[in-house]
């Protein structure tokens, strides 16, 4: 018997139109609880233009996830969008801003990474030291007891984000000047788990579950990509490279996709020395001079 996991929250302000997974239909105010009208003031208030446009569009993307089901492997599925919202809003307000030409792409959270600061590549000590982000971390509906959510007061260091995060620090010194260009944003918002915990990665998901998903994924890469003026799209990871690569041209965005190698601690290249592999890639992309302007 196949078990079934719904995607559970709150956070839509419209309403998914299942007919067309590109369109949306008003949602009636009136029928949205106190917390969702809380959020929504709180976006709308957003001085910021882009920032606002990317926290509407995952907003919009949290409510068509909503509509998915997952059968096995996966047993429990986490969207540190909903759970982790405020500290992700937090993020996208202070970074999220006008003229930013790059955006670096990775696939999907990792649980002490994103899972817990709502970050992306989140390696706590980066998000919290660094990037100074602030805010209260909730729980999803159903944790695996081996994967708990702590939130910023998280001791165990992600690897990957700890080398994304902790390279661009060396590079920039102030997280100022590198999202004076750059943004960083993950196709997928959720974390998928078998019964004993194992991350799972969206390729890793059957086939038709798989394709929903990344559908409803690459619809809004390619909203933010175009609505945030992004010129190049650099994939971290040759998954999320090839991703992007297709969903933007099947779109018909014009836009220049790259990649660099994934700082994960499974690939080999990237335990001899990922900073220098990344370095040397990003000068070659015209990128590392910008880390510096």
């Amino acid at each position: 018997m196949q078990r079934k996991v719904f995607v559970a929250g709150k956070l839509s302000w419209r309403m998914f139109n299942e007919n067309d997974p590109q369109r949306f239909d008003g949602g009636d105010a009136g029928t949205q609880d106190t917390e969702d009208s809380e959020i929504i003031a709180r976006l709308d208030g957003v001085a910021n233009e882009p920032a606002e446009l990317f926290l509407r569009a995952e907003l919009d993307l949290n409510a068509r996830l909503r509509t998915l089901t997952f059968g096995e492997p996966v047993r429990y599925l986490y969207n540190p969008l909903e759970y982790a919202w405020d500290t992700h809003q937090c993020y996208v307000k202070t970074y999220c801003q006008p003229g930013q030409s790059v955006l670096f792409l990775g696939m999907n959270p990792g649980p002490f990474g994103m899972a817990q600061t709502g970050v992306p590549f989140g390696e706590v000590k980066n998000v919290r030291d660094w990037l100074k982000i602030t805010g209260e971390v909730g729980h999803p509906p159903d944790e695996h007891p081996k994967r708990p959510i702590l939130g910023l007061a998280c001791k165990q260091s992600e690897v990957s984000g700890a080398r994304f995060w902790g390279f661009f620090r060396k590079q920039c010194g102030e997280p100022q000047t590198f999202f004076r260009h750059c943004f960083v944003h993950n196709l997928c918002p959720l974390i998928f788990m078998n019964a004993t915990g194992k991350n799972l990665t969206p390729p890793e998901l059957p086939a038709a579950e798989r394709d929903a998903l990344l559908r409803h994924c690459d619809a809004t890469l390619c909203q933010v990509v175009t609505g945030l003026g992004i010129s190049m799209v650099i994939g971290v990871g040759k998954v999320a490279e090839q991703r992007a690569r297709r969903a933007l041209s099947e779109a018909g965005v014009q836009v220049r996709v790259e990649g660099i190698l994934h700082p994960s601690p499974r690939s080999a290249q990237a335990n001899k020395g990922w900073e220098a592999v990344a370095k040397a890639k990003l000068e070659e992309l015209g990128v590392l001079n910008l880390l510096t302007m």
